[in-house]
C-alpha cells in the first residue's frame, strides 16, 4: 500500500497524454521508406542486421550506424514490416524520455518542477513530430537522456563507475546519429567539474577515463567495420572512401556545418525520382530534392528538368529541405516562420531564467546544486541553439535535441522565478511576470506568422491573456492562494499553443520523411495533396513491380537504381532485393563501370532504372548511367505500363508529373 501511495498522480496523467501523442494512430502515421526497407532488410540475415544494409544482400548501409535501427529490426523481426512495427521503437523512447526527465529533475529541483518539466517536454512540438516517425531522433534523445541521469547519480552517490556509465552511453548515442550525439558533452564536462566533490587532480583524472571510456564505445563499431576487408562487407552508404569514420566526420559531421551535405554542397542531391507504392506502409508527401538538384541540362533527357509549378520545385512545401525548411543562417533563425513553432515558444522564459540563476548565485553568494543543475540544462541547451543557427544543413526534426534543456529550464526555471515574485522587493518580484507577459507576447507573435492557416482572433487572444495575467500577478502579489492559483493558470497558458502544434501531426497527418508540426499540415499544398499521404495504389510503382517480378530469373538483384529511396520503395513490396548504386543521394561512388559489367555479365543484377530527375550524381555515377544507356536495351514504356491512362491518374493523384513525364526508364541487359 505505502507503494501505491508513492506513486505520483500527475506523473500518471503526463504520461498518459506522452502515450497519446506518441501512439495514437501511428499505425497510419506513415514512416521513412529509407529507414523502414532497411528494418526489413535487417531482418533477412546477420550480416544485413550488423551493418544496418539497405538491402538483404549487403550492397550497401544506410547513411547511420545500426545502434537505433537494431531496435527497429527487432521489432520488424516480432510485428512484421508495417508503420506499427517501425515506429513502436520511436514512440516507446518518446514516452521514456518524459519519464526520464521527472526522475531527473526531481532530486534537484522538487516534485513540482519535475512534473512540469516532463509536461513540457512532452508538449514540445517537433519533439512530438519525430517520435512519431523512424527517423531515431527519439531514440537518441531516450539514451542521451538515460546519460544524464546516470551522471547525476554519479555526482549525488560520488560514485565513478555511474560517471563512466553516462559517458559509455553518449558512446553509443554516436552509434545512433555520430557526432550529434556529442552536443551534450560540453553540459557533461562542466557539471561533474562544477558538481564532482573529489579534488581537483581526481576530478581531472575521472573526466580523462570518462573521456577514453566515450572515444572507445564511439569508435568500437567504426573500428570493427573500417577493419573487415571492403570486399567481405557492404559500402558505407553516404560516405565518399567507403569508411565509418569518414561518415561520421563528413557527412555526419563537418558537412553539416558546412552546408555541403545539403543542396548546393559538393553532395548536392541527385538521382531517381521515388515510385512510390501504397500500401499503406510509408508515407507519400516528402520528396526530398530541391531546385539546386536540378540540373540544368535542356538537350539531355537524362538531365532534364521536370516541368514542376513553384519554380521548378517538387512537391513538399514546408517539408522540403534547404533554406525553405529551415531559414536563413544568423542571430535570429531560431525565431524565423520556419523553426519558431517547432521549439522556440518559450525561449523568452528561459532567458528570463537565466537572468534569475545569476541574480540567485548572487544574493546567496553560493553555488548551490540547485545552480550547477540549471547550469547543466544552460550547458546544454546554448552549444545546440548556436549550432543551429548558424549550420549550413540540418533538417528541422534536429532541433528536438533541444527540447530536454527547455522543458527542464522552462519547468526549474518557473520555481525559481516565483521565489524571486513571493520574497523580494524591487526589481527582482518583476522576473516572473515580465517572463510570462514576454514570452505570451513571442507565442502571439509565432502564431501570427501562421495566420494563413489560423484565425487572426488566436494571436490577440494570446497577447491579451498574457497582458491579463501580468496584471492579475501585479495585482495579487500579497495573496499568497489567489496568486499560486494565477501561477498555474499562467504556465499551463503558456503551453496552449505548443499543445495545439504537437497535436497537428495527430490531427492532420505528418511528414513521415521530414517531419514537423503546425497548422500548416491541415491544408492541402500548392499540388493539392495533403501531407499526410494518399493511401490509393499508385499503380504506375505496381506495373514496374509486377514486370520485374514476372521477369525475375534467380538473379542476386531484382533491379539496381540511382538512388536509394527508389530502390527502398520496391523492395518494400518485395522480399527481393534492389541495388542502390549510388546510395541515399545518388552521389556514392560506390561501384564502377567495370564492377558495374563484371555484376551484370555474372548475371547478378539485369534491370536498371534511372530517371531524368538528377541523373546520377556525380561524375562516377553519370558514368555508370553512360554504360547503361551504351550497353542495355531499353524496355519499352507499353511493356511494363499496363494501361496508358494509368501515368495521367497518377499525375493528377500526385500532383506532379507522373514518372513517364519525367523520364523514367527501365534498361535491360542482354549480354
Amino acid at each position: 500500500m505505502k507503494s501505491i501511495r508513492r506513486v505520483d498522480g500527475w506523473l500518471l496523467v503526463i504520461v498518459l497524454l506522452s502515450i497519446f501523442f506518441n501512439f495514437y494512430h501511428i499505425g497510419n502515421a506513415g514512416s521513412n521508406v529509407y529507414y523502414t526497407a532497411a528494418a526489413k532488410s535487417m531482418t533477412a540475415n546477420w550480416k544485413a542486421f550488423f551493418f544496418a544494409s539497405l538491402d538483404p544482400e549487403g550492397f550497401i548501409t544506410v547513411d547511420k550506424p545500426p545502434v537505433a535501427l537494431w531496435f527497429q529490426a527487432l521489432s520488424v523481426a516480432i510485428f512484421g514490416v508495417s508503420d506499427w512495427g517501425v515506429l513502436l521503437p520511436e514512440a516507446l523512447a518518446g514516452v521514456g524520455s518524459t519519464l526520464l526527465i521527472y526522475f531527473i529533475v526531481r532530486p534537484f529541483a522538487g516534485k513540482a518542477a519535475a512534473r512540469w518539466s516532463s509536461l513540457i517536454f512532452a508538449c514540445t512540438p517537433i519533439f512530438v513530430a519525430v517520435a512519431r516517425t523512424n527517423n531515431i531522433d527519439a531514440i537518441l534523445i531516450f539514451t542521451l537522456l538515460a546519460a544524464s541521469w546516470a551522471l547525476m547519480k554519479a555526482v549525488r552517490k560520488q560514485r565513478v563507475s555511474w560517471l563512466l556509465v553516462s559517458f559509455a552511453l553518449v558512446g553509443v548515442g554516436f552509434n545512433m546519429k555520430m557526432l550529434q550525439a556529442y552536443m551534450v558533452l560540453p553540459a557533461f564536462y562542466l557539471f561533474y567539474w562544477l558538481a564532482g566533490k573529489a579534488s581537483w587532480k581526481k576530478r581531472l583524472w575521472h573526466l580523462t577515463a570518462a573521456t577514453v571510456v566515450v572515444l572507445a564505445v564511439s569508435l568500437s563499431y567504426a573500428v570493427i567495420v573500417d577493419a573487415i576487408p571492403k570486399d567481405k562487407r557492404p559500402y558505407i552508404g553516404s560516405s565518399q572512401t567507403n569508411s565509418v569514420l569518414e561518415l561520421a566526420l563528413g557527412y555526419n559531421g563537418i558537412d553539416r556545418l558546412t552546408g555541403a551535405a545539403g543542396p548546393g554542397g559538393k553532395r548536392a542531391m541527385h538521382g531517381d525520382v521515388v515510385l512510390q507504392g501504397g500500401n499503406g506502409s510509408t508515407n507519400r508527401s516528402a520528396n526530398e530534392s530541391s531546385p539546386s538538384s536540378l540540373s540544368d541540362h535542356p538537350n539531355d533527357p537524362l538531365h532534364s528538368r521536370p516541368n514542376f509549378p513553384n519554380d521548378g520545385r517538387p512537391p513538399g512545401g514546408m517539408g522540403g529541405i534547404g533554406k525553405g525548411e529551415t531559414g536563413d543562417p544568423g542571430l535570429f533563425r531560431l525565431f524565423q516562420q520556419q523553426l519558431a513553432g517547432q521549439i522556440s515558444w518559450l525561449l523568452p522564459f528561459v532567458l528570463f531564467a537565466a537572468i534569475g540563476l545569476f541574480a540567485s548565485i548572487r544574493r546567496q553568494r553560493a553555488f548551490t546544486p540547485f545552480h550547477q543543475f540549471m547550469l547543466f540544462w544552460f550547458a546544454w541547451l546554448v552549444p545546440m541553439a548556436v549550432f543551429f543557427s548558424v549550420a549550413g544543413f540540418y533538417h528541422r526534426y534536429y532541433l528536438s535535441m533541444m527540447a530536454p534543456a527547455i522543458a527542464v529550464l522552462v519547468a526549474v526555471g518557473s520555481e525559481l522565478l516565483w521565489q524571486f515574485y513571493k520574497e523580494q522587493s524591487g526589481f527582482w518580484q518583476w522576473l516572473f511576470p515580465c517572463a510570462l507577459l514576454m514570452t505570451l507576447l513571442f507565442e502571439s507573435y509565432i502564431v501570427f506568422q501562421s495566420s494563413s492557416s489560423l484565425s487572426s482572433i488566436w494571436p490577440l487572444s494570446i497577447a491579451l491573456y498574457g497582458l491579463a495575467m501580468f496584471c492579475f500577478l501585479i495585482a495579487f502579489r500579497q495573496q499568497r492562494k489567489a496568486a499560486r492559483y494565477l501561477k498555474i493558470a499562467s504556465l499551463f497558458g503558456l503551453l496552449v499553443m505548443p499543445f495545439y502544434w504537437s497535436l497537428t501531426p495527430l490531427l492532420y497527418g505528418g511528414n513521415s520523411t521530414l517531419p514537423y508540426a503546425g497548422p500548416d499540415l491541415k491544408r492541402p499544398n500548392e499540388y493539392g495533396q495533403r501531407v499526410f499521404g494518399d493511401r490509393e495504389e499508385r499503380e504506375v510503382h505496381a506495373d514496374l513491380l509486377a514486370y520485374l517480378e514476372k521477369h525475375y530469373n534467380g538473379e542476386k538483384y531484382l533491379a539496381a537504381t540511382i538512388r536509394a529511396n527508389t530502390a527502398a520503395e520496391l523492395m518494400l513490396k518485395t522480399d527481393k532485393a534492389v541495388m542502390a548504386m549510388g546510395g541515399f543521394l545518388g552521389t556514392d561512388p560506390v561501384l564502377t563501370t567495370e564492377q558495374l559489367a563484371k555484376m551484370a555479365r555474372n548475371g547478378e543484377v539485369k534491370y536498371f532504372l534511372i530517371s531524368g530527375f538528377g541523373g546520377g550524381g556525380g561524375e562516377g555515377n553519370s558514368k555508370l548511367i553512360q554504360w547503361i544507356q551504351t550497353h542495355c536495351q531499353e524496355v519499352p514504356q507499353a511493356e511494363w505500363q499496363t494501361n496508358a491512362a494509368t501515368a495521367e491518374r497518377w499525375s493528377e493523384q500526385n500532383g506532379m508529373p507522373s514518372p513517364m513525364e519525367l523520364g523514367v526508364k527501365l534498361y535491360k541487359y542482354e549480354g
